[in-house]
């Protein structure tokens, strides 16, 4: 696969870490993932996920073959990050 559309989300948090984990072992219960507590690599159906958690942030790098494609794994990742930082009233990625 040739992925050539990319886009780079951040969520201002301290939990960035526990965040990047939490979704990694999400994921990895039906996709190929690896991970520590500072970076990640999620392979999505839509694209490839990439996950760095600093003391201040957690940035997300997507990337996909087609725009459509783009879009849905910025969807999966926004609706995830949603339900699992509710607490900070996430909503969506700052997807810039």
């Amino acid at each position: 696969m040739q992925y050539t559309i990319f886009a780079t989300g951040r969520f201002p948090t301290a939990k960035a870490s526990a965040y990047l984990q939490q979704l990694s072992k999400h994921f990895a219960h039906k996709l190929p993932v690896e991970f520590d507590e500072s970076t990640s690599r999620i392979t999505l159906p839509a694209g490839i996920c990439t996950l760095t958690a600093t003391d201040q942030e957690l940035r997300i790098d997507v990337s996909a073959e087609t725009a459509e494609q783009l879009d849905r794994a910025k969807a999966i990742i926004d609706s995830h990050l949603e339900r699992f930082a509710f607490r900070e009233g996430f909503k969506s990625m700052d997807w810039g």
